[in-house]
């Protein structure tokens, strides 16, 4: 499958026992990715993605959230330290 797509999100703090943020996909660009890997998800029904925020790419996965009604984006400390960005940051996400 390949999808590229650009939107702006704001970064959040999962409110569990660890400090994750994350990143949440807008609700058309999910369903597409939905319907575009049906049959191929991977654990937890994650979809392996490359993201780009500011001069940082990497390799990650998506996973989909009941909660947020959409995928979710994990962004680790090392993007967060390069990027400058915090939780209620809204960034630009090429996916």
């Amino acid at each position: 499958m390949s999808l590229e797509a650009t939107f702006e999100a704001e970064l959040w703090l999962w409110s569990g026992k660890d400090a994750w943020h994350f990143l949440t996909l807008p609700e058309d660009l999910s369903d597409e990715i939905d319907d575009r890997t049906e049959g191929r998800k991977a654990g937890f029904g994650s979809v392996p993605v490359t993201v780009t925020i500011g001069a940082s790419t990497w390799t990650t996965s998506i996973f989909p959230s009941r909660q947020q009604g959409a995928f979710i984006l994990p962004v680790k400390q090392q993007i967060r330290r390069a990027e400058g960005i915090g939780a209620g940051d809204v960034v630009t996400v090429a996916l």
